[in-house]
């Protein structure tokens, strides 16, 4: 018997979220188990701007020159391959 494309799907996303309450479970679980010293930045682009917060200062500037890093190449790489 073939299974058709709509059992699929179902059995697709029925598995992508039993990962996500997996995921989400051993969070929890770690999180309760110990204290870790975690650091955390985030950058990025706002138009030309870049920006970048976290909760360690040189972790927050290396994210953002990192950022920084990567949008200048893209510009590098747009204007040389993209025409």
């Amino acid at each position: 018997m073939p299974i058709k494309m709509e059992q699929l799907i179902s059995i697709g996303v029925i598995m992508i979220l039993i990962g996500f309450v997996i995921v989400f479970l051993g969070t929890f679980m770690a999180a309760k188990e110990t204290t870790s010293k975690t650091k955390v930045a985030v950058g990025g682009f706002i138009g030309p701007i870049p920006f970048g917060f976290g909760n360690d200062k040189n972790f927050v500037w290396f994210v953002t020159i990192l950022s920084l890093v990567v949008f200048v190449l893209w510009i590098v790489f747009s204007f040389k391959f993209g025409r």
